[in-house]
Parts: structure tokens; C-alpha cells; sequence
């Protein structure tokens, strides 16, 4: 329950402190007074949306904290600050939290009735909710068999691209590959390999006529064969020519070699025009893919790697399309049986909750209301509309057409009687409104009711209802010179009764106006209430 609110510097009020108790509190004051403030106040700190013009005038900032104690036992201390310029912040026991944080802190904690939540009620989904809340209908393996088909559908549609373009990209890639393949591409450098090839074939006799010159050169008559043995003769025995000598000889050898080596691989040169045909062949070839596919054979290779990798995924996504196709059928089978025993379950549950909120609000001065619960006949029957008629002879019609203010209000209410458990902290506004008399003491009674599991606070003009609260808070607007400055303060006793006065008649000194009060606060006392005074 909410143990302590504190607000600073939050429209016209500067500093209040509340201290609450469980069961049913009151507050009430004129009109302007700031009422609303409190309301807005513990709205902020269900995260709602955040207003720099909520700033009282002259400070940078407004200020909600909460103290809010929990079945376990443990302390929650829940806490807004709204800047004038910037963005809010929002606090848990102390630590920064975002305001989604801050409202899931608050969800089971505390809800707030208000116009809003009057105009909630006429939508399906919140409708909707109060049939299974009331009906205890377990939505569980629906939930399971909804979030299973829609995870399937989310696979399916990573899996990209329809059928028919999945299946042209396959067999582009099938040829592709194939091409490749059928090269034999195995090393990044055969064409340089066979570019040097096909310049030795392509003049093998031009090659072989420049190796005999070469070795004409070196071996006939006078050639450098001939030179070198002339030099060394000529160095020989001459001991400061010894280096010279050895050099000479040295080079001897070399040329010797070298002819060697020349002889041989002249005489490896052959004219081949069928090889050299097939080299060119097979360089066109090798142009070509290159042309396609890459600018050098290791792009070409490259490329053909990529087009395996995707073929193959193209293939496994077939396979894995089709199996997900036979998942969803299952889960979607599921879904369905899920879906028809929710149906079965929400058209069982609707009349018996129709009926259940007729008495209630018959106890609530509406005592000719219909009130039926349609639920659309395709499954699991999420089209759930509640249809009322205030007075007899009226067919009964959707709640935002049917309703009033206060009858509205009163439907929600009767709802809140009849729908088991909920949060600590019931926050009800303007759930008066359009009332009065015999009804506005119903209205008292049923929230008492609701006080007995829940600790509710009531936002109210109406002394009957005032009356049934274990806590009355009067706010008070004073206007001074320079400010309008609001307090918020428990009312006991010979105050409280002052005020109830003040709501009957606005003559809280009238001696007959505080009887009224007094007599009314008697007769909305039940026993516990009593007790507690």
C-alpha cells in the first residue's frame, strides 16, 4: 500500500507530506484547490507522461516521492522529478531508472481510476481483460501457441525473397559454378605460367637459331673459348698476375658451363603447333571467365568459392523453408484448438459476469440496467463487447453510447466489486460525477467495499461519499499577494465534520449543516469503520 506521498513545488502546492492509512481515504476540497494535483501527482509516479508546465512558478523543479509498503514486507520508495527545462527523471529506492522501469515498479502497486480509465472501459481489449480476469480463463497456451506461430513466420520471412526468385538465382548460381568447375581452376598463376609457355613455342626455331649463334660465339675458331685460353697463356708463371690469372681461369669454367647449359636447353626446344594451339585455346578460356567473373583467375576462384557458399544456402533454405512450412502447420493446428477452447471458455463466463455487474449496479441506483456481454463467434472470441441499457424499454447498446458520465463510472466500479484481487492502491476519480443523494451513498458504500481488500483513495466533491472513507484530506487553496500556495492536511473529529459540512452546504458553521454531517458520518460507519474511530 502507499504508505507516504510527498510532493514539492508541484503546481500550486510548495511542500505537502501524507501520511495514509489502509482501507478508504478522502480527498476532498473546492473546487481549484489542487484535488487534482495529488491525482496527477501519483499518475507521475506510474510513469506517466511528464509536463514542465506542472512546475510551480518561481522553481526549477517539481518533486513526487512515494513510500509504498509490499505483501513481502520490503519498502519501495518510488520517486519523479519533473525540470522545468530538460527531461524528467525518475527514481527507485535511490537508484536512476528509466520511466519504464518506474512504471513496472508501480504496475500491481498502484491503479488509478480516472476519467481516462472511465473512457478505457468502452474499449475491447480492456473489456476483454475483465472477462478473463473475472472468469479466471487461462490464456496461457494460447499465448504459447500464438508467440510459437509468429516466432515460425518471423524465420520464414528472414529466410528473404519469394519462391520463384530463390529459384533464378539458384540455377544462375548452378551455371556459374558449373563453369567454373568445368575450367579446373586450381593455381592463381597458370595463365602467366602458360603466357610464358606460348612464348617459347611460338618461335622454338627463332629460339634454337639464337642458341647455336650463341655458341658459335663461344666455341669456334677464335671465339671467346679461344680468347680466354690466349689470355691465360699469356698470365701464366707471372707471379704478380696470379689474381689476373685466377680470374681468367675462373671465367673458363663459367664459359664452359654456360655452353653446356645453353646446348641442353636449345636442344629441348621443339616445334609443338598442337600444344601451342591448345595453350591459346585454353588462355582464351581463361580470358573469358576472367572477363565474367574477376579481374585475375584468383578473383575468378574467388567468386566461384562465394557462388558454392550461396548455392549451397539457397539449397539448405529450401529444405529448411519447407520444414518450418510443416512447423507452422502444427503450431498453427494448436493454435486453433487453444483458440476455440478460449472462445468456449470467454461465451461460457460472459453471461454469468453480465448478471453479477446488473446486481452490483443495482446497489448502485441502477436498479433497471441491463448489462450484456457479447462475444464475436470467431475464435478465441477476442471481440468482447459490453452492452448496457440504464433504464428499461432501451435495447442495449456499446458502453461509449449507452453511458453516461456517471453511469459510467459506476459500471467501472461495479467491475472493480465483482473482479477478484487487484493492485494495493486504488486511486478512483470523478467516479461521483452526475451523482448525488441516495446514489452518491451507494457509490460510498460500494467503495468501502472495495476498501476492505484494497487500500483506495477517492478523489470526491460529495460529502455521502466522503463519509464512508476511514481518512478524510482536505486541500485548501489560500491566495496571498505574491502566491497561491495549497495544504494538504487529515481532517478528525470536529474538523472533519466541518468539512463534511462545508461539502453539504458550504456553511460549515451551520449548526444544523454539522448535525447533517454529523448524522451521515454515523450512518455510513460500518462496523469496522466504527471500530476504527
Amino acid at each position: 500500500m502507499l504508505d507516504e506521498l510527498a510532493v514539492t513545488d508541484l503546481g500550486v502546492i510548495a511542500h505537502a507530506r501524507l501520511d495514509l492509512r489502509d482501507h478508504m481515504t478522502a480527498l476532498t476540497g473546492e473546487t481549484g484547490a489542487g484535488k487534482t494535483l495529488l491525482l496527477g501527482a501519483l499518475e507521475l509516479l506510474s510513469g506517466a507522461r511528464a509536463d514542465a508546465t506542472v512546475v510551480r512558478t518561481g522553481a526549477d523543479q517539481a518533486v513526487v516521492e512515494g513510500r509504498f509498503s509490499t505483501e513481502s514486507g520490503d519498502e519501495l520508495v518510488l520517486r519523479r522529478v519533473v525540470l522545468r527545462e530538460g527531461r524528467s527523471r525518475a527514481y527507485r529506492n535511490g537508484e536512476l531508472v528509466t520511466v519504464g522501469e518506474l512504471s513496472a515498479a508501480a504496475e500491481g502497486l498502484l491503479e488509478i481510476h480516472s476519467q481516462g480509465a472511465q473512457l478505457a472501459l468502452t474499449t475491447t481489449a480492456v473489456q476483454r481483460r475483465a472477462l478473463d480476469r473475472w472468469a479466471a480463463i487461462d490464456l496461457t497456451e494460447l499465448s504459447d501457441a500464438d508467440a510459437e506461430a509468429a516466432a515460425l513466420r518471423s524465420q520464414l520471412g528472414e529466410l528473404g525473397g519469394d519462391e520463384r526468385a530463390r529459384v533464378r538465382e539458384m540455377d544462375l548460381l548452378g551455371f556459374q559454378v558449373d563453369e567454373i568447375d568445368a575450367a579446373g581452376l586450381g593455381d592463381a598463376a597458370e595463365d602467366a605460367s602458360l603466357a610464358a609457355e606460348e612464348s617459347l613455342l611460338a618461335d622454338a626455331v627463332g629460339h634454337r637459331e639464337a642458341a647455336a649463334m650463341a655458341l658459335g660465339i663461344a666455341s669456334d675458331e677464335g671465339g671467346l673459348s679461344d680468347a680466354l685460353a690466349a689470355m691465360a697463356g699469356a698470365l701464366a708463371d707471372r707471379k704478380p698476375y696470379e689474381d689476373a690469372l685466377a680470374r681468367v681461369l675462373a671465367q673458363q669454367a663459367e664459359l664452359a658451363d654456360l655452353t653446356s647449359d645453353l646446348r641442353n636447353q636449345a636442344e629441348t626446344i621443339e616445334d609443338d603447333p598442337e600444344r601451342l594451339e591448345a595453350i591459346r585455346l585454353r588462355r582464351v578460356e581463361l580470358r573469358d571467365l576472367c572477363r565474367k567473373y574477376g579481374e585475375t583467375l584468383a578473383d575468378v576462384i574467388a567468386f566461384g568459392d562465394e557462388c558454392r557458399r550461396r548455392l549451397d544456402e539457397l539449397t539448405n533454405r529450401e529444405r529448411r523453408a519447407a520444414e518450418l512450412e510443416d512447423e507452422l502447420a502444427q503450431a498453427t493446428a494448436r493454435r486453433d484448438r487453444a483458440a476455440a477452447k478460449v472462445g468456449a471458455a470467454r461465451r461460457a463466463a460472459a453471461p454469468k459476469l453480465a448478471a453479477e455487474v446488473e446486481g452490483r449496479l443495482a446497489a448502485l441506483a441502477m436498479p433497471q440496467a441491463t448489462l450484456q456481454i457479447e462475444v464475436g463467434e470467431e475464435d478465441p472470441g477476442d471481440r468482447v463487447e459490453f452492452r448496457l441499457a440504464a433504464n428499461p424499454g432501451i435495447d442495449p447498446a456499446p458502453l461509449q453510447r449507452a453511458a453516461s458520465g456517471g453511469e459510467l463510472s459506476r459500471v467501472l466500479l461495479a467491475l472493480r466489486l465483482v473482479l477478484s484481487g487487484g493492485p494495493d492502491t486504488m486511486v478512483f476519480d470523478e467516479v461521483d460525477a452526475g451523482i448525488g443523494g441516495a446514489t452518491a451513498l451507494e457509490v460510498g458504500r460500494a467503495l468501502a467495499e472495495v476498501a476492505e481488500g484494497s487500500q483506495v483513495l477517492v478523489v470526491t466533491h460529495l460529502a455521502q461519499v466522503a463519509a464512508h472513507a476511514d481518512q478524510q484530506v482536505r486541500i485548501a487553496k489560500s491566495i496571498g499577494e505574491e502566491a497561491t500556495t495549497t495544504t494538504v492536511e487529515p481532517v478528525d473529529g470536529e474538523a472533519r465534520l466541518a468539512e463534511l459540512a462545508r461539502m453539504l452546504s458550504g456553511t460549515p458553521d451551520s449548526t444544523a449543516t454539522r448535525s447533517n454531517a454529523e448524522e451521515l458520518l454515523a450512518r455510513a460507519s460500518r462496523p469496522a469503520v466504527a471500530e476504527r474511530h
